[in-house]
Order: structure tokens, then C-alpha cells, then sequence
């Protein structure tokens, strides 16, 4: 069962005790509580709580004069914490990319870059008609805090998946080739053609997505010009 996350200040105390154990090793109750300069219970409420959330593990040892005790030590998924900051990365990859001058390479890149994306998610998106499908997508957006909903009626009778929030919003402001590349992803995983009919960047409310449309796609290229005039860059 997946965990409730714990409130802010919880999260920065557990924070000192993964940074500890990263730097350290394995410690045990006495020498975590020595370090935080907390009391033995305030580390065992915080021990506790990381093991529920599989970030440590605990491992019996002999103490002193043979007596048992416990150590405790971080997981595989513990010393991964901390280490999800993609988002320079992302900008580094995603500046490389535009700079690509041949549109054919630039385009196969977006592509793949699509079905990349596509294929994290494949498993998880079933139905038997690409409406289904759509439905499918639309769930995974909304488990990723991206608000949209489906119109099985959309544009010309056809469906539609309207986005009112954009997943790589800072990208997106910077160039609208990753409009393509999500493009893509959401035609992989629905298995029909699909037409960016309405974007955000081009001054609508929100960007809409529509199924069946086989006339009038957008090509897989970033070579349109960049909606701001600073270059592409990590913001904060």
C-alpha cells in the first residue's frame, strides 16, 4: 500500500538522517541521535517512518560485549533520494537537440524521443477502441497533477484530450518541439493519428489534442522559432 507522504517538516528531518546515513554508512540509534542532537525516541519516530517508505533498512548486529543491536542503512531506493534533479539535464539535452540542422534528424530524434516516452507508459494504457485509449492517457496525465479531460465528440466528431496544464511547461515556453514529441507520445500510446489542433503557445487557453485527424499533423521538428527571446536554459 503506497504511503502517505509525511508533512514538510517531516520530510526535512528525514532528510538529515538520509544525508547521515549517505555520508556514514550504517548507524545505529545512539549515533543518529548524537549527531541530530535529538532524543533516541525522536530518531526511532524517524527510523520508523523511513523503513515504511523502504528508504532504510535496518540489520541486526553484535554490539559491545556481544549483545545484539541494529543498524540502519539506506536502501538501493534511499541512496536514490535526492538524485531525481533531471531538469538541467533536460535543458542541456533539449538545447543540443534544437541545434541538430538537419530537419529529417531533427525529426526522427523528436519521433524517437516520443515513442521513448511512450514506451514508460505502454502497459499501464489498455481499451479496445483509441477512445479507450485516450481515456487511458488522459488518467496518466491526471496521476502526473496535468489537468485534462476528453471529449469523445471533439473537433469534426472526433475525440479530443484537451490539456489545461502543460507536463514540461518551461520547455514548452522555450520551443514547441516538445509539443511534437508529446504529440507523438500520446499517437504511440493511443494508436491512431493525432493532431495538435489547439496550443497553448499560440495564445489559447489550453492545448488540444485530436484523434483520427490523418491530414493537417504538425511535423516532428523543432525548428520553429523559440517564444522568448532569452536562450533555452534552466530557469528558477
Amino acid at each position: 500500500m503506497t504511503q502517505a507522504a509525511p508533512p514538510p517538516e517531516a520530510r526535512h528531518t528525514d532528510q538529515a538522517v538520509i544525508d547521515l546515513l549517505r555520508v556514514d554508512g550504517a548507524m545505529s540509534v545512539g549515533d543518529l541521535a548524537m549527531a541530530l542532537g535529538v532524543t533516541a525516541t525522536a530518531v526511532r519516530q524517524r527510523l520508523d517512518r523511513l523503513m515504511r517508505n523502504g528508504l532504510i533498512e535496518r540489520q541486526a548486529v553484535l554490539g559491545r560485549r556481544g549483545r545484539p543491536s541494529h543498524a540502519y542503512s539506506l536502501t538501493d531506493q534511499g541512496r536514490r533520494v535526492g538524485g531525481d534533479n533531471f531538469r538541467d539535464l533536460a535543458f542541456v539535452l533539449w538545447r543540443e537537440l534544437r541545434g541538430v540542422k538537419d530537419p529529417s534528424v531533427r525529426r526522427g530524434l523528436l519521433g524517437r524521443i516520443g515513442a521513448g516516452l511512450a514506451e514508460i507508459d505502454r502497459t499501464t494504457i489498455a481499451g479496445a477502441t483509441p477512445l479507450d485509449r485516450l481515456e487511458g492517457v488522459a488518467d496518466l496525465l491526471r496521476r502526473r497533477q496535468v489537468a485534462c479531460g476528453v471529449d469523445p465528440q471533439g473537433t469534426g466528431g472526433l475525440p479530443v484530450l484537451t490539456t489545461y496544464s502543460c507536463p514540461y511547461p518551461d520547455l514548452a515556453e522555450a520551443d514547441r518541439g516538445i509539443c511534437a514529441a508529446e504529440r507523438s507520445m500520446i499517437e504511440e500510446l493511443v494508436g491512431d493519428a493525432v493532431r495538435l489542433s489547439e496550443c497553448r503557445l499560440d495564445g489559447g487557453s489550453c492545448c488540444r489534442f485530436t484523434v483520427g485527424a490523418s491530414t493537417g499533423i504538425e511535423p516532428l521538428d523543432s525548428s520553429a522559432e523559440p517564444h522568448h527571446d532569452e536562450p533555452l536554459q534552466s530557469r528558477v
